[in-house]
């Protein structure tokens, strides 16, 4: 009976799946790309000195997906002020801040921030503070990372009340920059989870007591996060009006989360996020792993960094089916002394379990680098680049960048946004920084795309065996690569992918513009 079940899945299947897998043929049935790819990327190679022609290539080059993004950043400064608007807040022009409570004018230099639509003036001193648009240092902002990090605290105020509305701008973003799948950082009931913090302090840093002092308030903690989620997520499917026939790009996009803790708190409360988030990911499925987040450089995170490694590698050991990516290496020698810059990256793959890594941007600072850089490459640790954060934050750019480091020491890479609203950038421009400043091929930029599915969170066996189609798909439309298909989303998505890069690569090869 189960034999003959599963044949009648099959038969119900494989309609949907014999058409992708058919478009997909030419590439899984020979290692030799097709005409068309080869075309491609001639004219890739045409376009590299054209800037113009570039972007409109670019913007439609398939991406795969963005690993790096917080949803608070993502959003534009002006929509957060639209929203302070509907909700009848004011703004501090002096502070550049949207402020909490109903707008009551007390304070010279308070207005609503409904007037910001008819004052361009004051409106644009807001972007400025919300964003790093116009981004010139002052004594209040010192320097790109210090307005950078500023913002969070400046647009705050609206986020509790608009994550669903931040969730459908995300996902509307993403299908413009041709991804299919999103992985975002997200810290639904944070102050539940700081409260129960301050209720249960970590005496003498016991990890185990810890653990068992959460174990009557944990699921209390793990049903407001997923509550808090379902109801985003219920905001956004409205807004983007899937599931109808005008329903948005976004609706396509497949989202998935990493529970971000904040690393500047006490270690109590560090340890109750982490511990609260871990089980939140072994519990519900949207929910595909952990990350750490606040800057490296603050006196807390770098004085607690060791105790925080532990923390993963005690939590990782009782939940191992849960996926981790740290923020690690966002620092130069700019912002902490020699002997901050030496273990970071080590410390968060070797202690505390990583599988991708954050940034990495001080991998050149690093003791013993060149060991710890053929680690990462025969452990196939991920590393997530953020071009234009850090450039902006770190000022790390161009030929000064340790992408082309990574790349040469056989690190796999993906290329991420990181805050692409207060950036205000995108991931095609964090794909054309990269193609101004290292020597990428277009073969290059599709193993950036398939990496960042490769390296995604996402459950099942990848389709790819390094850079062959595994054995079951050689042959794509028989039963056994259907089936393979069927038990893997990632190898879907991935495929779909495939599918993107030949209708791109169709059409590309035959536009009169970029011959």
């Amino acid at each position: 009976m189960q034999i003959q079940a599963r044949f009648v899945t099959f038969r119900r299947m494989l309609p949907r799946l014999l058409p992708a897998l058919a478009l997909a043929f030419p590439l899984f049935s020979a290692q030799a790309e097709t005409p068309e790819a080869q075309s491609t990327a001639r004219i890739f190679d045409h376009l590299r000195n054209d800037p113009a022609r570039l972007t409109l290539f670019m913007r439609n080059f398939p991406k795969g997906g963005d690993l790096h993004n917080h949803l608070a950043g993502a959003i534009s400064a002006e929509s957060y002020l639209d929203w302070a608007a509907e909700d009848g807040l004011c703004v501090s022009l002096s502070q550049g801040r949207i402020l909490p409570g109903k707008c009551r004018l007390a304070t010279p230099g308070d207005i609503p921030a409904a007037q910001l639509k008819t004052r361009d003036d004051a409106r644009e001193v807001m972007i400025d503070s919300l964003s790093m648009h116009d981004f010139t240092p002052s004594p209040a902002d010192r320097s790109g990372h210090d307005h950078f990090f500023s913002t969070f605290g400046r647009f705050a105020p609206v986020l509790p009340a608009h994550s669903g509305a931040m969730l459908a701008q995300a996902r509307d973003q993403a299908a413009a920059d041709h991804v299919v799948y999103l992985e975002l950082m997200i810290s639904p009931g944070l102050g539940a989870m700081v409260k129960a913090g301050d209720q249960h302090p970590l005496h003498d840093l016991d990890l185990d007591a810890a653990h068992e002092a959460l174990k009557d308030e944990r699921p209390r903690l793990v049903a407001e996060a997923r509550r808090n989620t379902d109801e985003m997520e219920h905001e956004a499917h409205d807004i983007l009006q899937c599931d109808t026939p005008a329903a948005h790009p976004g609706c396509a996009v497949t989202v998935r989360y990493l529970f971000q803790a904040i690393r500047t708190m006490t270690p109590a409360q560090a340890f109750t996020q982490l511990d609260t988030g871990y089980q939140l990911a072994h519990d519900d499925p949207r929910f595909v792993g952990l990350n750490f987040v606040a800057p490296e450089d603050n006196p807390v995170a770098m004085g607690d960094y060791s105790l925080h490694m532990q923390m993963f590698a005690k939590l990782g050991a009782l939940y191992p089916d849960v996926r981790l990516s740290l923020h690690a290496g966002e620092l130069t020698p700019a912002l902490v002394p020699a002997s901050g810059l030496q273990s970071h990256i080590r410390d968060a793959v070797e202690i505390a379990g990583a599988e991708r890594i954050g940034h990495g941007v001080d991998i050149l600072w690093e003791k013993d680098a060149l060991r710890l850089l053929k680690e990462m490459a025969q452990r196939r640790i991920a590393v997530e680049i953020n071009l234009t954060s850090n450039a902006q934050i770190l000022g790390v750019s161009g030929g000064a960048h340790p992408l082309n480091v990574y790349r040469h020491a056989h690190v796999p890479v993906v290329l991420s946004t990181d805050d692409e609203g207060v950036s205000r950038s995108n991931l095609t421009l964090d794909y054309l920084k990269a193609v101004s400043t290292t020597p990428l091929s277009y073969a290059d930029l599709k193993s950036l795309s398939r990496n960042s599915l490769t390296y995604a969170f996402i459950p099942g066996m990848s389709l790819w065996d390094g850079d062959h189609v595994i054995t079951l798909c050689k042959a794509p439309q028989s039963f056994a690569c259907a089936d393979f298909l069927k038990k893997s989303q990632k190898a879907r998505l991935q495929l779909q992918l495939e599918q993107n890069f030949a209708a791109f690569e169709n059409a590309i090869s035959h536009e009169p513009l970029f011959q």
